[in-house]
C-alpha cells in the first residue's frame, strides 16, 4: 500500500463546505482512479486539514497525480477550492506501508 498525504487550510466558516467537498471527491477519485479512500483529519497545531490517501501502489498514485486527478464533477471540485485559503503544493508525504496494525472494523 502507498500512503500520500496533502495539507490544506480553509476560509473560517467554510470548514462544512471543505469536508463536503473533500469526501464527494474522494469518492470520485476512488471511482476514476482506484484510490483506496482517504481519511481527513484536523492539526489544530496549524490549524489546517490533512488527507492520508491510499492507494494500492505508487504507480496508481503516481498516475492519478499526473492526471491531476481531474473527475466529472466540477461543481465539487469548484466547492473545494472555493473553500481552501492556502495548500500545499506537492503531497506533504509520500509513503510506503510497512507494517499495519489498524483495526478496521
Amino acid at each position: 500500500m502507498f500512503i500520500a498525504a496533502y495539507w490544506w487550510k480553509v476560509h473560517p466558516g467554510k470548514e462544512e463546505q471543505f469536508r463536503a467537498a473533500w469526501r464527494r471527491g474522494t469518492e470520485l477519485i476512488r471511482e476514476k482512479y482506484g484510490s483506496l479512500g482517504s481519511r481527513l483529519h484536523w492539526d489544530a497545531d496549524n490549524a489546517r486539514f490533512v488527507g492520508m490517501a491510499e492507494w494500492p501502489d505508487r504507480a496508481a498514485w503516481q498516475a492519478a497525480f499526473d492526471a491531476k486527478m481531474v473527475y466529472d464533477e466540477p461543481a465539487t471540485r469548484a466547492a473545494f477550492v472555493d473553500a481552501i485559503s492556502d495548500a500545499g503544493e506537492e503531497p506533504l508525504l509520500l509513503m510506503e506501508l510497512t507494517d499495519d496494525l489498524l483495526d478496521r472494523h
